[in-house]
């Protein structure tokens, strides 16, 4: 895999593993782009690392990515990685018919939406460069689900299988196709869903994170499993109730 001189974009590249990722490219003299929603975020992304460029933009708003591919087509004769990085994860305890829904689709639309729309409008610039990587960023609990968390368990469960759908179906294009499934990492996503405390899960550091992939990208890997994930890629064929239980041991979330 190609290590410079490529224009990457990462979407939720303002905090996280987005960030960490972002940080890696740029070190190894990579164009690098980021998108959020939260713009003194990017700013302050801006402000500690000057050679990156960023845009606030909505991964669920159909114009809005619509424009970011039609701007970056034009301010960087298109793009060469794209990374779709951006998710929220909320616990949710399916028995509870107080439940917030809009929140729960709202999930789906970020988790497993998103990466197809922005596939869908970056693809004629992935298809026109001699690089194209496109890297979806799931989960660990796309092979074993955290029934605390069963809407964000089942939109990286379906983003890892389309994952796998596509790959063949982008070859004869050139673009190659990686997922990057993290086990919980120390980011603000795991802190909101109250989850990066526990011991259990035994939160990564995102540099680490950024290290591992680092590392498998460069050598052309196409499934990246740190940490726990590859346990858990492993005991789901081997034993998968086993594993289930381990991990569910309090099934329905505290608050």
């Amino acid at each position: 895999m190609k290590q410079s001189n490529q224009t990457v974009l990462i979407t939720g590249g303002g905090s996280g593993i987005g960030l960490a990722i972002a940080q890696k490219f740029l070190a190894n003299d990579n164009t690098v782009i980021i998108t959020g929603r939260n713009l003194a975020k990017l700013e302050k992304v801006k402000q500690e690392n000057p050679k990156i460029h960023f845009y606030q933009s909505d991964v669920t708003d159909d114009a809005e990515v619509r424009m970011l591919a039609d701007d970056i087509q034009e301010k960087f004769d298109g793009l060469d990685v794209l990374i779709n990085n951006a998710g929220i994860m909320n616990l949710v305890d399916a028995g509870n018919e107080s439940n917030d829904l809009h929140k729960q689709m709202q999930e789906i639309e970020i988790n497993y939406n998103s990466p197809i729309r922005l596939l869908h409008y970056f693809l004629p610039q992935l298809k026109n460069s001699e690089n194209a990587v496109l890297v979806n960023v799931s989960s660990g609990l796309a092979y074993v689900p955290f029934a605390q968390a069963p809407v964000y368990s089942g939109t990286k469960s379906a983003l890892h299988f389309w994952t796998q759908a596509i790959r063949p179906q982008l070859q004869p294009h050139n673009i190659k196709v990686v997922e990057l499934l993290p086990p919980v990492v120390d980011t603000p996503l795991a802190h909101g869903a109250d989850i990066a405390e526990d011991d259990n899960l035994k939160p990564m550091p995102p540099e680490k994170l950024a290290d591992i992939f680092w590392k498998d990208f460069i050598n052309g890997k196409e499934e990246i499993t740190p940490g726990i994930s590859k346990q858990l890629k492993l005991m789901s064929r081997l034993a998968p109730k086993f594993i289930f239980k381990q991990l569910n041991k309090q099934a329905i979330p505290n608050k």
